[in-house]
């Protein structure tokens, strides 16, 4: 199984070459990596050449860089990883041995947020606690999905917010995410700059907000 990791990148100069790095052991062992650009100002693109396969560049927005990524990627398995996160060095051999024979197509990692502070850790295992329960993965889990089923979906939703919990709702319904206990580190900055507490009610209120039906535009206007 060969996998494709594609990764989504805006503006993420000071962070990219870490999540590179921890991605090079794959290369070597054969899989791809694939960079997205969105249309950034900084360096990402150059600090991003030297350590990926690929960097490509679609119209800004994460579901249409995804989709970029996926429709030029060679791998059985797509693996996308946010740019701000650190994957295990042997995620690969992760993947393969927990997906082989059990059947699964899709899935996710668990997530600790980077920091020392207790509540950082407990949101996380709450995050991971509400998927497992859910069958909902976020794009801070680093969803993988077979190319057959993601094509089948018809991939991520070309929506500005929510285009993770949409397509994980599509392949829900095809059958259950196989959730690994395994942690990916993700950066905290955005709970950091805006405050713990008030980025978990605004967390909160998006999600309801959206299962009630309010527009992704609008979600991602107040998300902003």
């Amino acid at each position: 199984m060969r996998l494709s990791v594609i990764v989504p990148a805006l503006d993420e100069g000071e962070t990219i070459a870490a999540t590179l790095a921890r991605l090079q052991p794959l290369r070597g062992r054969g899989h791809e990596v694939l960079v997205v650009d969105g249309g950034s100002r900084d360096d990402t693109r150059a600090r991003a050449a030297a350590l990926a396969d690929r960097v490509l560049q679609a119209p800004r927005g994460r579901a249409r860089q995804m989709n970029a990524g996926a429709a030029q990627a060679a791998g059985d398995l797509l693996w996308f990883v946010h740019a701000d996160t650190l994957v295990p060095p042997d995620a690969d051999r992760l993947l393969v041995a927990a997906l082989a024979g059990r059947g699964a197509a899709w899935g996710r990692f668990d997530v600790r947020l980077s920091g020392r502070r207790p509540l950082l850790r407990l949101i996380g295992r709450l995050m991971n606690l509400r998927s497992r329960l859910t069958g909902i993965a976020t794009g801070d889990q680093g969803l993988f999905v077979s190319r057959e089923l993601f094509g089948r979906v018809g991939g991520f939703p070309d929506l500005p917010l929510m285009e993770d919990v949409e397509l994980s709702r599509r392949l829900r319904r095809e059958l259950r995410p196989l959730c690994l206990r395994q942690r990916l580190v993700t950066s905290s900055r955005r709970w950091k700059q805006r405050g713990v507490l008030r980025t978990v009610a605004l967390m909160w209120y998006l999600r309801a907000a959206w299962a009630l039906g309010v527009p992704a535009q609008r979600l991602a206007a107040r998300y902003e």
